[in-house]
C-alpha cells in the first residue's frame, strides 16, 4: 500500500485516537510531523510527544512518533482537539500571504503553516509577519 499523503494519514491517526479516547497514539516519523506535534504541544492541544526508536523482527531500527493526547478530566475524557482538518493537499496546494492569515473559530482554534521560518501556528506567523502553505486547521 502506497501512501500519497502522509500528513493526512498522520492527522487521521490523531483524530481516531481522540475519538476512541486513547492516551497515546503512534505514527511514522518525519520532520514535518514532528514539527506539527511541536506546534500542537505549544498551543496546548496535546500533552506532549517524543521520538522513539523501534526494532522490528529483522533487527532493523526505525523512528516512530509517540504523542500523549490531552483530556480535560479522566472521567469524561473531553479533548481540546475537536476537529483536525487537512487544508493543503498534494493535488491542491493552498498558500496564503501574511495579510490573509485566517482566524479559526474566532481565535479558539489554530492554523498550522509551513513557512520560510519553519512550521508555525497562525499566531506565531502573525508575530513574525510571514505567510506560507496552510497545512492544517485545528479546533
Amino acid at each position: 500500500m502506497s501512501i500519497s499523503d502522509p500528513i493526512a494519514d498522520f492527522i487521521t491517526i490523531v483524530r481516531n485516537g481522540v475519538r476512541s479516547q486513547k492516551t497515546h497514539v503512534e505514527s511514522g516519523f518525519s520532520k514535518l510531523k514532528a514539527d506539527i506535534c511541536r506546534v500542537l504541544a505549544e498551543e496546548g492541544f496535546i500533552e506532549g510527544w517524543e521520538v522513539i526508536e523501534v526494532t522490528n523482527q529483522k533487527g532493523t531500527k526505525f523512528k516512530r512518533l509517540k504523542m500523549t493526547l490531552r483530556y480535560a478530566d479522566d472521567l469524561n475524557r473531553i479533548s481540546p482537539l475537536n476537529q483536525l482538518e487537512r487544508i493543503s493537499k498534494p493535488g491542491r496546494r493552498v498558500y496564503i500571504g501574511r495579510r490573509e492569515l485566517p482566524k479559526v473559530r474566532g481565535g479558539f482554534g489554530i492554523s498550522i503553516l509551513s513557512t520560510s521560518r519553519g512550521v508555525l501556528s497562525d499566531r506565531e506567523a502573525r508575530k513574525r509577519n510571514v505567510g506560507g502553505e496552510l497545512l492544517v486547521k485545528v479546533w
